[in-house]
């Protein structure tokens, strides 16, 4: 396994591994004893950055959320998980009752949002259901242009600073909103967000298409905008979830939808289909070696619903792409 740091300050920041263990799906898709097996295989081969959130998976069960922090929490209990291993949590999209789909959530008026008042209770629930004394990371999931930021930033500074929190993260903002957060933490002598959680992967996606909570783009999606402010803040660091595409990489029965839909990525298939023969490895391996390995590096985030796809993903982090491999993945447009 290899290893980057997370953070700047010397009582917060992280060592983990540089790929990433999503638990969206344990307690709901993914039985407990499943995500019990995958998640021993992973800290087995060195993982230690895995990936949760309180409302995670509210859409399956038509519940609020809860269900993978739950069986985390079990599995660390009954495992007795070393403190190396952090856990990434996340907070404010929480459906505000349970029995709500997806277009509902979409609402800002249906989900917690990022009050002073939710991010307290909903950091002491997780750190209950967790069972840690101490949030590792906790991200601000979505955004929430109804509470003042200041309100926002000072809730998140609060945990920090009475340890209820680690480092702080923030997940699917307009790159604009988390500068401006950040400045403003910064002007205040406070923590501010130092990991940033998006969508990301080899094939790009458009962002010129409604997004679910914006009608001017998806702010959930990696932008040529969000890269530049990452090359230019070194500081911060790109976790990448669904670098995958669900399977669609691999699967005839998981297409991707019109997000994907423009005269660039048939190009990059291309060259990915040929370095993963140059290689010998599978595509998702070039995939993730290719976020890895980057100019911009970043960690990314793969679920698993099976032991054998928590391997594939893992014998990906040895996998090193040359340089002439890399810039024929980079060209293609």
């Amino acid at each position: 396994m290899k290893y980057r740091t997370i953070g700047q300050d010397p009582g917060t920041r992280r060592e983990v591994s540089v790929l990433a263990l999503g638990a969206m799906h344990f307690g709901t898709g993914t039985d407990e004893e499943t995500a019990f097996a995958v998640l021993d295989r992973y800290v087995e081969a060195g993982g230690t950055f895995i990936d949760t959130s309180n409302n995670y998976a509210f859409w399956v069960n038509s519940s609020q959320g809860g269900e993978s922090e739950a069986v985390l929490g079990r599995w660390r209990a009954s495992r007795q998980v070393s403190a190396d291993v952090v856990i990434a949590t996340k907070l404010g999209g929480r459906p505000v009752a349970a029995g709500m789909d997806f277009a509902e959530t979409a609402k800002p008026e249906n989900i917690e949002g990022l009050s002073a008042k939710v991010i307290r209770e909903s950091a002491e629930r997780s750190r209950d259901t967790l069972g840690v004394e101490k949030i590792d990371l906790l991200y601000a999931h979505v955004e929430d242009v109804s509470t003042p930021l200041q309100e926002t930033i000072e809730g998140f500074a609060e945990l920090v600073a009475d340890g209820t929190v680690g480092l702080l993260g923030v997940s699917n903002h307009w790159s604009w909103r988390v500068e401006r957060a950040r400045a403003a933490a910064a002007a205040a002598g406070l923590p501010g967000y130092e990991v940033l959680q998006y969508q990301h992967s080899y094939l790009r996606a458009r962002t010129d298409r409604p997004g679910r909570r914006s009608p001017v783009g998806n702010q959930g999606f990696v932008s040529g905008d969000l890269l530049t402010y990452l090359s230019e803040t070194p500081e911060l660091t790109l976790v990448a979830y669904s670098p995958l595409l669900a399977g669609a990489y691999v699967r005839a029965d998981r297409p991707l939808g019109p997000d994907w839909d423009h005269a660039g990525n048939p190009l990059r298939r291309k060259a990915l289909d040929e370095v993963a023969k140059e290689t010998g490895a599978t595509v998702n391996q070039v995939v993730l070696s290719w976020m890895i390995g980057g100019a911009v590096p970043i960690i990314p985030l793969v679920g698993a619903s099976s032991v054998k796809q928590i391997e594939e993903s893992l014998a990906a982090v040895d996998l090193e792409l040359t340089a002439d491999q890399r810039a024929k993945l980079d060209s293609a447009n």
